[in-house]
């Protein structure tokens, strides 16, 4: 399978009548460098099956299959069944389920279909869907060694930007809870067909065996983490105050408490702070009867 070289894909896409479609956001890797490092960092260091999000035409695919004892590969578009049969003819430990990720019951998937081995995802992601669907994963608490995603390079260095950084928003700081993040390499816009309009970069969550931080609820900590970013220009007091709708004095109070400045702004504060910040809060909505 020559699946780096666009002459052949192009004339294999047009031999199936395939048309790529910008509502399900397709780029396929072409650069055949690519694929295998992403395959060898996220099998490195035993023996895994891999969940693959969205192999479009295998490339990727092919790569894990020598690299994994089993890859299943999740893809939505049903276009792409005639394809990825005639890809991925010869790799006799590879399966493909058709249906939506986001749907699917993955804890049950892994139970069924990897025994005995540890598993991982690894994933070139549509943009559009790149947050929801790493939340997905780590918020369902499944049991993964690493995720490892090819994203929008600009996603890339906010989904990595460690709470205290500039770059950090909600999401990055609940990455952070569950995963330990890092940008593996980038990838050019031209590695793809098409090309988008953007540079892409390979990044790695380790997943964490236990957070670094133990909030006293931690269903009111991530939401504590939205409300101080959910105005991003304003302080954190003004912001908290703002969207759990509490006094904003008594915000303050609490936040200074806690040893928080209310004048900080949400990107400022480290993990360990805004889980200061969630059991603050979460005093003084108990208080307050809120």
């Amino acid at each position: 399978m020559q699946l780096s070289d666009i002459n052949f894909i192009k004339s294999l896409l047009s031999r199936h009548g395939f048309h790529f479609s910008k509502a399900l956001g397709q780029n396929f890797i072409v650069d055949g460098s690519v694929c295998p490092k992403m395959a060898e960092y996220a099998t490195a260091g035993g023996d895994f099956g891999v969940i693959e999000i969205g192999p479009g035409i295998g490339v990727l695919t092919r790569e894990l299959s020598r690299c994994a004892k089993k890859v299943v590969a999740i893809e939505l578009d049903s276009r792409l069944i005639p394809i990825l049969k005639e890809t991925l003819s010869d790799c006799d430990n590879t399966e493909v389920i058709y249906g939506d990720a986001m749907k699917l019951d993955l804890a049950k998937l892994i139970q069924e279909k990897f025994e005995g081995l540890r598993v991982c995802v690894c994933a070139n992601l549509p943009y559009y869907i790149t947050s929801p669907i790493i939340m997905g994963l780590l918020e369902k608490k499944l049991p993964l060694d690493n995720i490892t995603v090819m994203v929008q390079k600009e996603a890339a260095e906010r989904l990595c930007s460690a709470p205290g950084e500039r770059d950090c928003g909600a999401v990055s700081a609940s990455v952070s809870f569950y995963s330990e993040p890092e940008i593996l390499f980038e990838v050019l816009r031209d590695s793809f067909l098409p090309p988008p309009k953007v540079d892409s970069a390979v990044i790695s969550l380790k997943i964490r065996q236990k957070p670094p931080i133990t909030p006293k609820d931690e269903a009111f900590f991530f939401k504590c983490v939205k409300a101080a970013f959910a105005q991003r220009r304003k302080t954190v007091a003004n912001s908290v105050s703002a969207t759990f709708k509490m006094d904003k004095q008594a915000v303050s109070k609490s936040l200074e408490g806690c040893g928080i400045s209310p004048l900080s702004r949400a990107e400022s504060l480290t993990l360990s702070e805004l889980c200061r910040l969630s059991d603050a809060l979460l005093e003084l909505k108990k208080g307050q009867n809120l």
